[in-house]
């Protein structure tokens, strides 16, 4: 559980500064709510980025396996999470999928 204080009405968000892109956090998202990015600029030519946060049901998945301390989910004492849709489900295999890149990257 984050102890960092939730941007207002955001369930989880990035620290891209401490993000390697090392894509451990979208492989456990089983809501899809996470994938990387291109982006040119880094090492590993991509970057985290939050694609449904509306999806995003609280599970922490994402904060526990980041090595880098570079993504927070919200307490659930501050947001109310989604519950986890067949939709979203769908979306996070289908980022599995595309070696977890943003659909249509």
């Amino acid at each position: 559980m984050s102890l960092m204080k939730a941007p207002e009405n955001t369930p989880v968000w990035t620290i891209e500064s401490n993000c390697k892109a090392c894509d451990l956090c979208v492989s456990v998202c089983p809501a899809g709510v996470l994938a990387m990015r291109p982006d040119p600029h880094t090492v590993l030519g991509a970057m985290i980025t939050i694609i449904a946060p509306e999806d995003c049901i609280g599970c922490n998945e994402c904060e526990l396996s980041c090595p880098d301390f570079a993504i927070y989910v919200a307490d659930k004492k501050e947001y109310k999470f989604a519950k986890l849709s067949d939709k979203a489900k769908e979306r996070a295999k289908k980022i599995a999928e595309n070696n977890y890149m943003v659909l249509g990257a």
